[in-house]
């Protein structure tokens, strides 16, 4: 019977043991959640950062043919302004295609073939940020767009 008791008791302080220790690693769990999330958010706008200075950066190569038929360059107009609108109607016309599906970044970059490097794939983050802050694309999670439509 005392054998009994003391397995008994041992169980006990053996579970409350448990308990304390679930508390404070749920506790800490939460705290490096919390901590992430910032890490993550931070990350965002470096790479949005990152991503808007290197499409400034960047200029197309001198043969490049012109995008519209017959038009031609004026004084005012310039390589990355063409770049610029050009990339922002293929991911408009990305998304005339898949409808209301929700679509990552990299999807959308893969898709008009700016995949090849992260500074291409930056562009097409940054071409979408600036999309969803002219109302034309919803941001539909973390990381998530889709059209405006509801």
């Amino acid at each position: 019977m005392v054998s009994a008791s003391r397995t008994a008791h041992s169980i006990e302080v053996t579970a409350e043991g448990l308990q304390e220790e679930l508390a404070r690693l749920q506790f800490q769990k939460q705290a490096l959640e919390r901590e992430l999330a910032a890490v993550v958010a931070h990350l965002g706008s470096v790479q949005r950062a990152l991503g808007a200075l290197e499409s400034a950066l960047v200029t197309p190569p001198a043969a490049a043919p012109v995008d519209e038929p017959g038009a031609s360059p004026t004084d005012t107009d310039t390589d990355a302004d063409k770049q610029y609108g050009k990339l922002t109607e293929q991911v408009m016309a990305y998304f005339a295609k898949v409808g209301d599906a929700e679509v990552r970044a990299r999807e959308v970059a893969a898709a008009l073939g700016r995949d090849a490097d992260s500074g291409s794939i930056n562009a097409v983050r940054s071409t979408l940020d600036r999309l969803v802050a002219s109302s034309r694309i919803q941001r539909a999670g973390r990381g998530l767009y889709r059209t405006g439509r509801s």
